[in-house]
């Protein structure tokens, strides 16, 4: 654990008890704050209980008193509208931070200690962080990941001179560490997300680009360009950090390109010899091939050989709910790519395998399945669930077959019992959602883990008990 000690002596609430609220709480107590917390949701409140955090109603707290509210990002901040904590606490001329602000002060406040990568971006941004992590630990650094991912930031290994912070930022964080900064900042894409958090996409665009508000001429930024919003950035960079691009639909001068699974580095317009990626699982799809890209621009600004990352993306094992292999029947590949809770996402996954059998819904996000229909073709059958699934079967009616299977255990059932009887040589059942789980499960990785016990469950059955389900 990171303990706070910038905030010593201060008096600081923490609102939402989750990892990273009960995480900031024990680090400000440890660095000398004295804390109180709340969570509406009881078994929160019981775990920090458990933890030895002090929980009171928040009409209980003495906002004159208060220095700072530390806030869960899962909390509204500014849309629809904030929180009514959040209200309480400006009214009060409380500052309302989170748990990243706290690292960034910390980490200033002891001189600034090893080196941090920051990555954020709508999609890829898990795969592209734990990509950076596993490079720098196969190079034998001192590595440690979280933040978004994984760990909360604050239970983190304390700093040290020779350790690497990998964390990965969602826009909700970025909107509550005004101080973020970093040595190597990674922005890989802007797609519409979140739109009902942060109430317009520009405004979505210009918090994920607070990823660069803070580097100095000596540090890095790594910019993906294949996004309108992200490309006109790049076009106009006026941070003074140097700047890295990468790219999986065009060379570039002076970073990081694929093209048809070869990646290539550029510098200064020289171009090194390609380096190839294809045969490696975790990095199979355009997609993947941006993360690699990002990730390889990432580990060089830290002093990465070519070598050592060629050696890194090949043993680089991947991520659950990513495009996941969990499971064969006979010639049936199923795949958990759970994760995809939008259409960009679930893009990417489709754009990989044909034929598919497809697991599409559960709540969506705006926009629905839009931007997906150049993917149609790819698609045997579609398999709906959730709250999404009337939705998405007027959108798919005339272009993709699809059936009503309301949860995941039907659509599992379903979906084999079809790609069994396919005379395809390959095909694919996919998990794919294109929405939030929120309808029926409390996060896209208990919709994978379900998703996985229901693989297996079939990967016992016989085929010719499977076809004549």
């Amino acid at each position: 654990m990171i303990p706070i000690t910038v905030c010593a002596d201060w008096n600081v609430a923490v609102f939402g008890l989750g990892l990273s609220g009960i995480a900031a709480a024990r680090a400000l107590a440890l660095g000398g704050a004295k804390v109180v917390a709340w969570d509406d949701n009881e078994p929160a409140r019981a775990k920090a209980n458990e933890a030895g955090v002090l929980v009171a109603l928040p009409e209980e707290w003495d906002w004159s008193a208060l220095n700072a509210l530390v806030l869960s990002p899962g909390v509204p901040l500014t849309h629809p509208k904030p929180h009514v904590i959040v209200e309480q606490a400006r009214a009060a001329g409380v500052e309302v931070i989170g748990d990243t602000e706290l690292f960034c002060r910390e980490r200033r406040h002891q001189g600034l200690p090893g080196k941090v990568v920051a990555i954020t971006g709508t999609n890829g941004k898990s795969t592209t962080s734990a990509l950076t992590a596993h490079l720098l630990s196969t190079a034998g650094r001192d590595t440690a990941l979280g933040g978004n991912i994984g760990k909360a930031v604050l239970d983190l290994p304390p700093f040290a001179a020779e350790r690497h912070y990998v964390l990965e930022y969602s826009s909700f964080q970025i909107d509550l560490t005004p101080g973020l900064d970093a040595d190597v900042s990674v922005l890989l894409n802007v797609q519409p997300d979140h739109l009902d958090r942060h109430g317009t996409l520009e405004n979505y665009a210009a918090i994920k680009a607070r990823i660069f508000n803070r580097l100095g001429a000596a540090q890095c930024g790594v910019i993906g360009v294949d996004s309108d919003l992200t490309r006109r950035l790049a076009e106009h960079w006026p941070f003074a950090a140097a700047r890295k691009v990468v790219s999986t639909a065009h060379p570039v001068s002076d970073g990081v390109y694929v093209h048809d699974g070869l990646l290539f580095e550029a510098l200064g317009g020289v171009v090194e010899a390609p380096i190839s990626l294809h045969g490696i699982p975790a990095l199979r799809g355009a997609h993947n091939w941006e993360n690699a890209a990002a990730a390889y621009a990432a580990a060089r600004a830290l002093g990465l050989s070519r070598e050592t990352i060629i050696e890194g993306l090949r043993s680089f094992p991947g991520l659950a709910h990513r495009m996941e292999e969990v499971g064969r029947l006979d010639r049936v590949a199923f795949i958990n790519d759970s994760k995809a809770t939008n259409a960009d996402a679930a893009a990417r996954a489709l754009a990989c395998f044909d034929p598919i059998f497809w697991i599409v819904g559960g709540r969506a996000k705006e926009g629905g399945l839009a931007g997906l229909d150049a993917y149609y073709p790819r698609v045997a059958k579609a398999y709906l669930i959730g709250e999404a699934a009337e939705d998405f079967a007027h959108q798919l009616d005339g272009h993709v077959g699809y059936e009503r299977c309301g949860t995941l255990e039907n659509a599992v059932a379903a979906a084999s019992r079809d790609a069994l009887r396919s005379a395809a040589r390959a095909p694919v059942v996919l998990l794919s959602p294109a929405c939030a789980s929120y309808d029926q499960f409390p996060n896209f990785a208990e919709r994978g883990e379900a998703f996985r016990r229901l693989v297996a469950a079939h990967e016992g059955v016989s085929m010719r008990e499977a076809i004549a389900a």
